[in-house]
């Protein structure tokens, strides 16, 4: 049935085109256009968010924060191998499933930490990242309680996943 879905939105997509008298191809070019734009506007917040997270994975800044953080989230039930994950995963999608492939292949994935690990990526949100890009894109320059309100529910999630 999902394979389904792509032809049944592009057929919906073209009754309307014909019921309105839309003439598809300007109004599919005019997309595209826009879609260019943004993706152009868009590009340094991205180069520059995806610098940073390397640069704090190479130097080993996030691996150091999780120790610091493990008192605090063991209590919580989130094993230790899980620590430098609660702090990735908001930042950076590739960065978080790179290290949740660490550890399952570390721990296993049947083990406690890969499960928590599989959940927190499945849970959770690139949310900062995603704020990071709209907030560039739109230039915005206070965010009022977009970021609280995406590291508690991060954090959330963080909990859900070692429940």
């Amino acid at each position: 049935m999902t394979e389904l879905v792509i032809p049944v939105i592009l057929a919906i997509a073209g009754i309307h085109a014909l019921l309105h008298q839309t003439d598809v191809m300007p109004a599919l070019l005019k997309g595209v256009q826009t879609g260019l734009q943004t993706a152009i506007h868009i590009l340094p917040t991205m180069i520059v968010l995806l610098t940073a997270v390397r640069m704090l994975r190479a130097s080993g800044w996030i691996d150091l924060a999780g120790q610091m953080l493990e008192p605090l989230l063991q209590k919580t039930g989130i094993p230790a191998e899980c620590s430098a994950l609660v702090l990735l995963k908001p930042l950076s999608g590739s960065g978080g499933l790179a290290l949740g492939q660490e550890i399952m292949r570390d721990c296993g994935v049947d083990s406690y930490a890969g499960r928590v690990a599989a959940v927190m990526l499945g849970a959770s949100e690139t949310s900062l990242y995603t704020i990071g890009i709209y907030c560039g894109h739109l230039e915005l320059k206070k965010t009022g309680y977009a970021i609280p309100a995406a590291i508690l529910a991060d954090f959330a999630a963080f909990i859900s996943a070692a429940l």
